[in-house]
């Protein structure tokens, strides 16, 4: 017993074709004649055709039957249906993922260039300092052997001159 889910393409001998379109779903038996008889878990369908439609198919599994005289092949269905899916075919699906990876990839490269850009400029700038919260600093505390000169104090200096030796 053949356990088939889902075929694409033309049946050939003693495979079935399966069609899914919303909640339609359309089945085309292995065998060319007419005059095929259905069974569509335990109950004998009217169809005498090649091809069975199964018109808002509620997902359940189900065994499908089709017989030719002393002929029969069956078909175990287990297809997932939904009423407001959207088809898409196989180009429409690349196009997706081959424009997401593009766009990806050029955020990549800006955000590549930006931050290599901010790191050379931020270097260049020669200022080691980490750049952390400003803290006020004291003033220097002034060295002890340098006294300022105040007004009123030349004289003191005044005697200081370069002697020559």
């Amino acid at each position: 017993l053949p356990l088939v889910s889902f075929l694409i393409g033309v049946p050939s001998q003693g495979e079935f074709l399966v069609e899914i379109s919303g909640t339609t779903v359309t089945i085309t038996c292995p065998f060319e004649d007419e005059g095929i008889q259905w069974d569509l878990s335990g109950t004998k369908e009217d169809s005498k055709e090649r091809k069975f439609v199964i018109k808002d198919h509620d997902s359940t599994p189900a065994n499908l039957t089709c017989s030719l005289g002393n002929k029969k092949r069956q078909l175990y269905l287990n297809a997932r249906v939904c009423a407001n899916c959207e088809e898409l075919d196989a180009l429409t699906v690349a196009g997706i993922i081959t424009a997401d990876l593009l766009i990806t990839l050029g955020v990549l490269i800006l955000v590549y260039y930006f931050s290599k850009g901010r790191r050379g400029r931020a270097s260049a700038g020669g200022d080691s300092r980490p750049r952390g919260q400003k803290t006020q600093r004291p003033p220097p505390v002034p060295n002890p052997d340098y006294e300022p000169i105040r007004k009123g104090q030349r004289e003191v200096y005044a005697g200081l001159e370069p002697r020559g030796i």
